[in-house]
């Protein structure tokens, strides 16, 4: 997965998952919280995005991912913004709140402080649904510097699109 961190890697996947939404008549929204709109950001580089890129939310703080997504405050109080819990509402949300097919959300710990023993820096979960779907979030553990997580991040949830719209 190392060759995916570069600029020219991520523009080739955020190509490859337009083109797969694309063909499968799929629009994304994107819920991101640390990688700050740069999903949104990979996928809005691709010339002709506009048939198949919906919208992109960056809802860094709680009371943002509440006004945003719809993450209920309990959520966030009991389990904390980088839980699988926070990203799955996350993800639910901001299929509620926009007109996609497709949502992709992160929340993560880019570093370099903010970590803890429980969750270090580089903890990131990444959720995926379907509209009528079930949300699927996954946990990673991504190395490096802030920009080396983030970076990772935004191929990881790229990655993730195929499998969810298969």
């Amino acid at each position: 997965m190392h060759d995916t961190h570069t600029d020219d890697a991520l523009h080739a996947l955020a190509e490859a998952t337009g083109a797969l939404l694309r063909a499968r008549h799929h629009r994304l929204v994107t819920a991101e919280s640390c990688t700050g709109g740069w999903i949104a950001k990979a996928v809005t580089d691709i010339a002709g995005c506009s048939e198949w890129f919906d919208c992109g939310m960056a809802a860094y703080s709680y009371e943002a991912k509440q006004a945003l997504l719809g993450v209920n405050p309990h959520t966030l109080e009991t389990h904390g913004a980088v839980s699988r819990e926070t990203v799955i509402e996350m993800v639910s949300g901001a299929l509620v709140n926009s007109g996609a097919s497709v949502a992709v959300a992160v929340t993560g710990i880019a570093g370099p402080g903010g970590g803890s023993d429980d969750k270090p820096v580089g903890t990131v979960w990444i959720g995926w649904k379907r509209r009528g779907g079930y949300a699927r979030a996954e946990l990673f553990q991504f190395d490096g510097d802030r920009d080396a997580v983030r970076r990772q991040t935004v191929a990881a949830a790229l990655q993730g699109l195929a499998q969810t719209v298969g």
